[in-house]
């Protein structure tokens, strides 16, 4: 049986209380950089997907998540791994003396919970992906995305980044900047890490045990599931990540179906808010700001279709929101 890690979810970022924010800090130094900037900025996200993927995700109001085994990138979860096991091989002397001194054994501990948990993060997480998307890109979207997503006929779904900043709970799904990190990079990260733990230790300590185990459990699961090779870094991307057997939604459905031919098991995030949970912000007329029509032989009746789509569910000025991308990529 694998031990109950308690992880404490993250509030809404404006809403942080004092120490909740100072553990985000401390704990996961690299996401809290990206996600203050993000914040700060205003940021946007973008999806790009086929065009018959998106008809589904507003037809339907739902988003899929696909598991990790079925990425782009076939070493998706092995690569943070594998630089994870590396930089706690290396820094395990660092490890205990903070940890086990804080709390004898808490090392041992930590390694047996999460290496029960593994095979679940492993075969058992689903993702969305998503894409910091910039105002230049407004009208031509981004050319390597169109090349390695859009396919034969791709949109890019332009997205209000509020909710992906500011989570609730209530999905159990949890969204992520990626790391684009070779093993030097990780290890820097990692040693950042071991020193903020440090330099806050009187604080860290305070927590408790409990606390503690979860909050660094959390910290390793997410430099596994959101590490990323460097060389996939113009995807900007961040992560919506759901492990149904760690932490169950009773809102996200589980099903089956056909992705581009291939029967598998997809996570389906309905978009509708759940103010009573804190979650916000998530149904279409709120969350897509602007739809990009890709490169594609039949641009203008793939932006008239989604055009009527989007007026159909209460899109307020949907046709001016429908633009076609001219980049002249033929696919």
């Amino acid at each position: 049986m694998r031990p109950e890690i308690i992880v404490e979810p993250l509030p809404q970022l404006p809403d942080f209380g004092p120490d909740v924010l100072k553990m985000f800090q401390i704990f996961h130094p690299y996401a809290f950089d990206k996600t203050a900037k993000a914040f700060l900025a205003g940021q946007r996200f973008v999806h790009y997907t086929s065009a018959d993927n998106a008809l589904k995700m507003f037809r339907n109001r739902e988003v899929w998540m696909r598991k990790s085994t079925c990425m782009n990138d076939f070493m998706e979860i092995q690569h943070g791994f594998a630089c994870l096991k590396a930089s706690t091989e290396v820094h395990v002397a660092d490890l205990k003396r903070i940890f086990d001194g804080m709390f004898p054994g808490f090392n041992d501990k930590l390694v047996s919970a999460f290496n029960s948990w593994l095979p679940a993060f492993n075969n058992d997480t689903y993702i969305a992906c998503l894409s910091e998307h910039d105002t230049s890109e407004d009208r031509l979207g981004r050319l390597s995305m169109w090349r390695a997503y859009g396919g034969s006929a791709g949109v890019a779904v332009v997205l209000n980044g509020a909710p992906f900043i500011r989570p609730s709970d209530a999905l159990k799904a949890y969204t992520s900047p990626v790391a684009y990190l070779d093993q030097d990079g990780f290890d820097r990260e990692f040693v950042r890490f071991i020193e903020s733990v440090e330099a806050n230790s009187d604080f860290v300590k305070g927590l408790g045990e409990a606390a503690v185990l979860g909050r660094v459990f959390e910290v390793f699961r997410s430099a596994m599931l959101c590490t990323k090779h460097p060389g996939f870094h113009e995807e900007r991307e961040w992560r919506v990540i759901y492990s149904p057997s760690y932490m169950k939604s009773s809102y996200v459905k589980a099903e089956i179906e056909s992705v581009n031919g291939t029967p598998q098991p997809v996570c389906k995030i309905p978009l509708a808010n759940i103010p009573d949970k804190g979650l916000t912000g998530i149904e279409i007329p709120e969350l897509v700001e602007r739809v990009i029509i890709g490169p594609t032989k039949y641009p203008r009746v793939i932006q008239e279709a989604f055009s009527i789509l989007l007026s159909s569910i209460d899109m307020p000025d949907a046709a001016s929101r429908v633009t076609v991308s001219d980049i002249p990529l033929r696919n």
